[in-house]
């Protein structure tokens, strides 16, 4: 491991209706319409030139709500066996990193409005990336034990075990 310290400093705020992660979508692809406008620091508008022309971008952000009190091992919300943390996207991580893909919706200013939205309101974001299809889908992938794990109840909502 490293000894050389690594610091991010959050370049706007994710604001949501989803004031705890109890309840929340569990991923954007079960998020349907949530919307959530992510306001960035005004140093930062024309860093936002040229991303309207994509239709989805990518959320990097810090689990705020998270105390990194981790475990090597999880039981994910889509599974009722213990996994191991980094075949899961369980939010209580090593560095409390989050990823979103979601719709862009709108720009203006420095807010980007957003659809498909599962992050907590006030979540620090650290960077945003434009969604390529021709980047960002391998082909022939798997799903591990994911692929798996449908046990008929359609869980698409965080509950508890991470608070």
């Amino acid at each position: 491991m490293s000894d050389t310290p690594v610091e991010y400093t959050p370049i706007g705020t994710i604001h949501t209706d989803f004031e705890t992660a109890e309840g929340m979508p569990i991923q954007p692809t079960v998020a349907g319409d949530a919307t959530g406008v992510v306001a960035f620091d005004a140093e930062f508008e024309l860093a936002l030139s040229d991303l309207d022309g994509f239709s989805h971008c990518i959320l990097l952000y810090h689990f705020h709500g998270s105390d990194g009190d981790h475990s090597p091992t999880v039981t994910p919300f889509l599974d009722e066996s213990e996994r191991g943390l980094f075949a899961t996207r369980a939010p209580k991580r090593p560095n409390n990193i989050g990823l979103s893909v979601v719709a862009i919706e709108s720009i203006d200013g420095t807010e980007l409005t957003v659809s498909g939205i599962d992050v907590v309101d006030g979540t620090p974001l650290l960077d945003v990336k434009p969604f390529v299809p021709e980047f960002d889908i391998p082909q022939n992938t798997e799903s591990g034990w994911i692929a798996d794990s449908d046990d008929g109840t359609g869980r698409t909502r965080a509950d508890s075990r991470f608070l």
